[in-house]
């Protein structure tokens, strides 16, 4: 690394906070997991579900998923029904580093998330740390999303951020090889303690 990093960009979902549809799921399939991930493998994918994440609207994605699978009408029906049932807590580690870097004068700290415009409302009213953010790129508003290059330009220019100055932080090693190919300093997260530590080795003092 022979920049020094001044910005810090925090993916939400997997990351700061806990996002599954096994919530609902696992129940609505009476705990029979090979059903459920039938489902998510064939009827409401993580395609199909990273279609809304792109600006698509809930309501007419629901009525597409019907007309190809009406048989699993009640089912497709549930997925943003009780979408809010599928939004877990806080991963608190994390949430204890973010404050840590909003709180050093070092650092500008965004967010580049993949979440539906229409249920991010939801989240901005259960997490308080959202707001310490000095901005958050969200996917749904912008119709693209990560992994695709439009997104972590705008991210970029919105924040006048230099590439080689930013570190992204993603569960996602997908959306992590896409900012490495923008000279994006990353860290492919897996757990609090893993970042800390990832941190410390990047010299970023916290």
């Amino acid at each position: 690394m022979t920049a020094t990093i001044n910005t810090i960009i925090f993916d939400l979902g997997g990351v700061l906070i806990d996002w599954n549809p096994e919530y609902v799921y696992l129940d609505a399939f009476d705990g029979d997991r090979n059903k459920m991930e039938w489902f998510f493998d064939n009827v409401c994918t993580m395609d199909w579900n990273e279609n809304q994440d792109a600006g698509y609207s809930l309501q007419q994605a629901t009525e597409d998923r019907v007309k190809l699978f009406p048989e699993y009408e009640d089912y497709i029906r549930m997925y943003y029904g009780k979408w809010e049932d599928m939004l877990g807590e806080a991963i608190d580690g994390t949430v204890k580093i973010l404050r840590k870097c909003i709180d050093n004068p070092n650092y500008k700290v965004v967010a580049l998330t993949n979440w539906s415009h229409e249920t991010f409302p939801i989240a901005l009213k259960r997490f308080e740390f959202l707001h310490w953010f000095e901005g958050i790129v969200v996917s749904g508003e912008e119709k693209t999303r990560k992994p695709f290059t439009e997104i972590y330009e705008l991210t970029l220019e919105r924040f006048n951020i230099n590439a080689e100055e930013a570190l992204f932080i993603d569960d996602n090693l997908r959306n992590i090889n896409a900012a490495k190919k923008l000279k994006i300093n990353t860290i492919h997260f897996k757990s609090p303690e893993q970042l800390q530590e990832e941190l410390k080795s990047l010299d970023i003092r916290i």
